[in-house]
């Protein structure tokens, strides 16, 4: 496998949950701080919702290695964001045995 290459700048964004003033809340996305990556196309497939056909394509991700705990180590229930392209982060692993880089694997949905 060949070094990735840590060129495009994607922010890390976490979920919160926000008052909605109704006693209830709303979702909302919090950005954590920006990484480097080298995404990588997987396959793909197209999945039907209620709003129409959407696009799913897997990906691996990688970025540079964090120890676990670190704020800057991605988790599975966050998600990476470029401009519009977001991508859901379903595990994390290291991507070599000296923990140099880690492997997101996630997918990116987009409306067709």
């Amino acid at each position: 496998m060949r070094a990735p290459d840590l060129t495009r700048a994607l922010v890390l964004e976490e979920q919160v949950r926000m008052p909605d003033g109704a006693g209830g809340y709303a979702i909302s996305w919090v950005g954590l701080g920006t990484l480097y990556a080298d995404v990588r196309a997987g396959s793909g497939r197209e999945r039907a919702l209620a709003q129409g056909p959407v696009a799913v394509a897997a990906v691996r991700i990688f970025v540079r290695g964090a120890p676990t705990g670190s704020p800057q180590r991605p988790r599975p229930d966050q998600r990476l964001r470029e401009g519009d392209r977001i991508w859901r982060l379903h595990a994390v692993t290291e991507g070599d045995p000296h923990g140099r880089h880690l492997i997101c694997y996630a997918t990116q949905e987009t409306p067709q």
